[in-house]
């Protein structure tokens, strides 16, 4: 592609993503790189151009075992042309994010004009490993899971990453009632998203074994209070966290295009947002808790805005504890956080999250007409990014 004369502006030009499934059920026999290569294919059908974009940037988190560079696998299986480079990218729940921003860098620097961004994970088929280097000897051998100790154990603080949010809920006063309650608004609005047909803007249906699959797997129609209120903790017995208040384990994939806007004018297409910034931050503790407000008070900063500017605002729903955490550092209600429902009902596919939150965002403030959206998360050693988005039709 001919490079362009200066800086261009980056939009998010279109996107698609995987039905989330649930932790070995409907996607359980895909591997990462079938669930990442079926939504590249679903994109090329939209945009058949980025077969020869410039770049493919994702993110997968639970690699081992699956071979070089699993991001050029999924590009070149689903129609990316093999002239065209490749990079995955492991920031932990982060990466979709961060996969975004490396594009709009380029662009913005001239290096690039079009990228095909996002990132994928199947946690049914994390493998275990085992170290046999220097020889077993006569010692028994134990296997790793790689999914509980590159996605869900937190490295600097040695301990799963639900414990140690567990111990921040006590610490910050968020108690259970209060993550019961995100949790089933999470469900609700997820539930009547996809009865409005709302996801169906952003889901590419995809079949297994003869058997379709066309909506998230995770969203219980049945929830309510009463049924939070009976999950036992998982983490403490005197903890407030249980499997219906945090993310569920799923499988998944969600990419799209990043293109200067030049780019969208030559091939006529509207943008769905302009990307306006990101931002990225950690500490100072590995905790997940307000990394997200913090993200997005950053990139507010940068962009002289603030919080009041916003119309929508997604944070990933890790833990329902993050939601109220951010909530309360920004000072904003419910209605606005996660309004199509999150990681509680959807799943969080850890590598396949960060673009699917910008792209629900994008979609549901072109249906508003809103101006700007930001949405945000939480990482694996206490960091969190934020990525603001704009209306382009908005003034």
């Amino acid at each position: 592609m001919n490079r362009p004369n200066g800086p261009d502006v980056p939009v998010l030009l279109d996107g698609v993503r995987t039905p989330f499934g649930r932790y070995l059920k409907g996607l359980r026999t895909l591997s990462s790189r079938q669930l990442g290569a079926h939504a590249v294919t679903a994109l090329l059908d939209r945009l058949p151009q980025m077969a020869h974009c410039d770049g493919v940037i994702l993110a997968q988190v639970v690699q081992g075992g699956l071979g070089q560079n699993p991001a050029r696998q999924a590009a070149v299986d689903g129609g990316v042309s093999m002239s065209v480079p490749a990079l995955t990218l492991n920031n932990v729940c982060l990466g979709g994010m961060t996969a975004m921003a490396d594009a709009t860098r380029r662009i913005r620097l001239g290096e690039g004009r079009s990228y095909l961004v996002g990132g994928m994970d199947s946690m049914s088929q994390a493998p275990h490993a085992g170290l046999l280097r220097n020889g077993a000897s006569m010692a028994s051998v134990g296997l790793v899971d790689t999914l509980s100790k590159d996605g869900l154990w937190c490295s600097l603080d040695d301990e799963s990453m639900g414990v140690l949010s567990d111990r921040v809920n006590h610490d910050l006063g968020i108690d259970r009632d209060v993550q019961d309650e995100i949790a089933l608004h999470s469900h609700q609005r997820a539930r009547a998203a996809r009865d409005s047909g709302v996801f169906g803007d952003e889901i590419v249906p995809i079949t297994v074994d003869g058997a379709e699959v066309m909506h998230d797997e995770g969203i219980r129609d049945e929830t309510s209070l009463e049924s939070l209120a009976r999950l036992r903790t998982v983490f403490d017995r005197a903890g407030t966290i249980t499997a219906g208040n945090a993310s569920q384990m799923t499988d998944g994939a969600s990419v799209g295009a990043i293109v200067g806007h030049s780019v969208a004018e030559e091939w006529g297409v509207e943008p769905l947002a302009l990307v306006r910034g990101y931002a990225e931050v950690a500490g100072p503790d590995a905790s997940l808790h307000l990394k997200p407000a913090a993200a997005i008070e950053e990139v507010l900063h940068r962009a002289d805005l603030s919080v009041a500017d916003l119309s929508l605002i997604e944070v990933n729903e890790a833990f329902a504890g993050v939601v109220e955490a951010s909530r309360r550092q920004l000072s904003v209600p419910l209605d606005v956080v996660n309004v199509n429902g999150g990681a509680i009902a959807l799943g969080h596919p850890l590598g396949g999250t960060g673009f699917r939150l910008v792209l629900t965002a994008a979609h549901e403030l072109r249906r508003r007409g809103g101006r700007y959206a930001v949405a945000s998360m939480c990482g694996g050693g206490g960091q969190g990014s934020a990525v603001l988005i704009e209306n382009v039709n908005a003034h």
